[in-house]
Parts: structure tokens; sequence; C-alpha cells
């Protein structure tokens, strides 16, 4: 029995219909992956199989417990206050339950009636069955896989970063061992050690899972069945990702030539009809004939598949500054605790790049939003040098404002411009069209990334802190962005574990945390990125 069916779905997104006539059903142990450029509704689509948004057409039916990964770590409904260890249990209930089953053992001890001894009996039948007894064992391995140290699950889970809140939020989806899990781009924020983890985890999944992800490696691992969203409808390929290239790489090939087989006909038919008219009556009557079959010709006629478009972005020259254009001295953070990190001292010079490099929990976004001035250090200073124009990328998109259209984000960072060269510059980002004027709440993440860097572009600054700026971006766009940032002459202050991202932009120094020992880079640190 299938426990997700879709049936003629149509989904929309920004009050744009993005997807029409999607009909599939996912069986226990079925394995799907989602792909397609940014925009083409992965994430949409998604939400709507999970009952978080509604289709335009069409049906969904579940059956069976369903865990959901959404691509916003904000958008997951976390107690902010319980430990992240309560956080995963809580997927089964499991903390509730034993709270209650302690209630009861001292009610019972106190007062051992027959009605006393049934109700604890029951609950703790259903705590047994729900893997109560084992189940923090099974929370700490599942946590542990997917890299997230056992000390941080004692903290609440408002004290996690935003790399440790996303790992948290799927280590307790995969805890709840629901029927199905749709997954929004797992591997985000996750190291190498992690993400092996995560595939081998999901590859020995009984249930059906449906992931969205550009990660070749996980999708070549852990699915059968690739769903490719694209301009044309939505195509299925039987197999892993790598047989879903080579089968669409044929696909294309096909229709290339079927496209052009069409076109030459109709051509040659054309000619040979225009060559009669104006002859004889018999041969006005076989022109007649030929435009006929050129109609029907036509009517059936494939078109030849768009060619992927070459991605180029292009950042501005940044405005002059002084030499020295950031200095830290003596930064200190934490969160209640002891400091996350502490004394971190460096400076950035025009025109550098530095690398904060460190595993998840180290301090490296807490010490971004610091010096963006976000948030405020416990200890210590930063300092921008003379005529410094600071821009921010934050990893959650939180200058992403729900409620404000696209143009209006990028106006805002520039004042100067007119609407027309705004366009002209989410253009270039591949947000065309109407994109210009939705809700820039509703664009997929990968979108919102474009045009996160769309501001930093239109702000025209000379010194840029980016962190973790290549998630959700399809490999085209990832490729672009940086050979776009390598060619830009400003300073930049980078957090990434993209090891290909990382090498094309040649960092001159490395800042390790939480320890803020301060290093020139050498190319032997790149097989650390993905660690850190």
């Amino acid at each position: 029995m299938s426990v997700l069916e879709a049936a003629g779905l149509a989904v929309e997104a920004g009050g744009t219909t993005i997807l029409e006539g999607l009909s599939f059903s996912l069986r226990a142990g079925d394995k799907v992956g989602v792909v397609g450029r940014n925009g083409a509704g992965k994430t949409s689509l998604l939400k709507v199989l999970a009952g978080e948004a509604q289709p335009v057409r069409g049906t969904v039916v579940r059956r069976g417990a369903l865990g959901y990964l959404r691509q916003d770590p904000r958008q997951h409904r976390a107690e902010q206050d319980h430990t992240a260890l309560v956080h995963v249990l809580e997927a089964r209930g499991l903390q509730e339950m034993a709270e209650r089953l302690e209630k009861l053992r001292l009610t019972m001890e106190g007062r051992p009636t027959e009605n006393a001894v049934a109700r604890f009996t029951r609950l703790e039948e259903r705590y047994r069955a729900a893997g109560g007894y084992s189940g923090e064992a099974e929370a700490r391995r599942i946590v542990m896989g997917l890299g997230l140290s056992q000390d941080r699950l004692e903290l609440p889970v408002r004290a996690l970063s935003g790399g440790e809140r996303r790992r948290l939020e799927l280590a307790r989806i995969l805890f709840a061992g629901s029927d199905v899990l749709l997954l929004d781009e797992p591997t985000n924020h996750l190291d190498s050690d992690a993400k092996v983890w995560l595939m081998s985890f999901l590859a020995g999944y009984r249930g059906a899972v449906m992931v969205v992800s550009h990660d070749i490696k996980l999708l070549d691992a852990a699915i059968g069945r690739v769903l490719h969203l694209d301009r044309d409808g939505v195509v299925v390929y039987r197999g892993t990702y790598s047989d879903y290239r080579e089968a669409r790489r044929l696909d294309e090939l096909r229709l290339t030539a079927l496209a052009e087989r069409q076109q030459t006909e109709i051509k040659r038919l054309k000619t040979l009809a225009d060559s009669m008219r104006g002859q004889t009556e018999k041969r006005a009557r076989k022109a007649k004939t030929l435009d006929t079959r050129v109609q029907h010709l036509a009517a059936k006629a494939v078109a030849a598949p768009a060619k992927e478009r070459r991605v180029r972005y292009r950042f501005p020259e940044p405005p002059h500054s002084g030499r020295l254009v950031l200095e830290a001295s003596g930064v200190t953070k934490g969160y209640g605790g002891p400091p996350v990190f502490e004394d971190a001292t460096f400076d950035v010079s025009r025109g550098e790049r530095l690398l904060v490099m460190g595993l998840n929990g180290a301090g490296k976004t807490s010490l971004l939003r610091i010096v963006a001035g976000v948030s405020e250090p416990d200890a210590g200073s930063v300092r921008l040098g003379t005529g410094v124009s600071l821009g921010y990328y934050a990893q959650e998109h939180e200058g992403i404002r729900d409620g404000v259209d696209v143009l209006a984000h990028v106006r805002s960072e520039s004042t100067d411009a007119s609407d027309q060269d705004l366009r002209g510059l989410l253009g270039m980002f591949g947000l065309t069209g109407e994109i210009a004027f939705r809700d820039a709440g509703t664009l997929s993440g990968g979108e919102k990334t474009k045009l996160a860097l769309a501001q930093l572009v239109a702000g025209r600054r000379n010194l840029i802190l980016l962190d973790e700026p290549t998630n959700n971006l399809d490999p085209p766009s990832r490729g672009a962005i940086g050979r776009a940032l390598a060619a830009w002459r400003g300073a930049m202050v980078l957090v990434s574990h993209d090891v290909e991202f990382v090498e094309t932009l040649a960092p001159q120094r490395v800042l390790m945390m939480p320890e803020a020992t301060l290093d020139y880079w050498s190319d032997d640190l790149l097989e650390l990125v993905a660690l850190a």
C-alpha cells in the first residue's frame, strides 16, 4: 500500500503556478530524489506534500506518520527552553511519558490500588513499545552520527547555532521513525562524516523517503528514482542521480535530433508547396495538400530541449577604503555557560580574504554576527577601517523579510539606482519577470540566497561577511558565484563547508575557531574544510 500519493497536483509559489499535473505514489522503501533548478518548485512541492500549503489543484493522500525537514531551520517549531536531548526524545513523546511514569510510580508506592497499578502497567507497555528504555541511547547515536557533540545535547535549543539546530531537527525527525520522510536539503550544515552517516541511514531506512538536494553523493547513495522538475513539466527517471544525468543527456540528444528532423521536413514541404503556387490548378491543389501536412507536422513537433544557460554574475568594483578594513580585539562570546570562544583577535586588510574554520558550535556564525553588528560581544571590540562599507550574508537569510517584495529588498540597499537598473541586477541573478514583485518570503532557499547576494551587489560594499553562501544553490549557480567573488577585489570574511568554493576563492589567511588561532592559508587545509 502507498504511504504517500499525489494525483493531478498543481503547485504555486507567490501566486504563480509552477507545477502542473504531477501524479506519483510512494511505498515503504521507496527512495526518491527531487531535482531541478533554483525556483523550479522543489520546496513548494514538499510543503504541499507535508500539508503545510494547499495545492492549486489535485489531491495528496498521506498514510502513517510523516517527518518533514524544512529548508529553513527558523521555521521548525522547537521549544527553545528545552534541552536539545529532550527536543529529540519528544519526537516520540518519550520525555512526557517518562515523567508520567514517574508520577504514577510514586502514586502507586504511596497507594498501590488496583487502578493505579493498571494505569502504570498500561503506560509502561506504551513506553516500552515506543523504545523508551533504549530511546536515549538511540537518540544519542543518531545525534552523534550527524556530528552534534554529546555535550551540546545538555544545552537549551536556543543556545545552539543555526547549523546545530539544523542537525538537531534532522536527528529528531530520524528518531521519530516516520513512515514517510520529506527532507529539504538535509546535508546543509553537515560535514563529510555526517553526510556519509546520513547516506547510510537513508539507504537502510524502511520507510519512504523523498529528498530535495543538490548533493550528488547523497542522491547517488540513497535514492532509486528521480523526479526532475523543469519548465517543461515533471519527468520521472529510474535509478540514481548519475543514472538520471546520463538518461537525461541521452533524452536531450534524442529530442534534439528529432526536433531537427521535424523542422527540416517542415521546411522542405513548405518550400515545395511554395514552388507549386501560382502554377497549374493541379499543382495548386497539391500545394494546399502540402500545407495541411505542414500544419499537422507543426502541431505534433517536439521542441528541442533548452540548452543549460551558462550563469554569469558580476560584482562591481568595490569603493576605495583605507588599508585596514577590519580589526577585532579580544572578542569573547558565550550563551550563559562557558564562553563559546574567547579573546578572538585578528585584522583584515583591503582586498584580503579570511576563512573562518571550526566545527559546528565553535562560534563561527556568532563571530560573524558580532562583526556585522547584529549581536554584541561579552568582551572585546570590533572596529571598521576608514571608508569601509560592510555587507553581511547570513546563512539563515535573516535579512530577507516576509511580506516585503523582492524589488524592495534591493531598493533598500541602493537608493540612487532606478527600478529598471535594479530589475536588471535581479535578472543577472536569475530573479526575472514577476519574481521582482513577489513576496520575498515565498522564494525558494536558492532564490533567497540569490536575493541576499543581489543585495550585497546593490549596496556597493568593500567588505562582505559570507556565512555558508552556497547552501541551497544549484551547481551552475554555485560555480558562477564562486567565479564572480574570486574576481572581486574587495575584502571578505568567509565561513563555508564547500571545498570547491573555498578553493576557488583562495583565501590568504585562516582563523581557527574556537581557539581563535590566526594563520596563513595552505592548500593542505582544503581537506579540513568539509570537516569544519
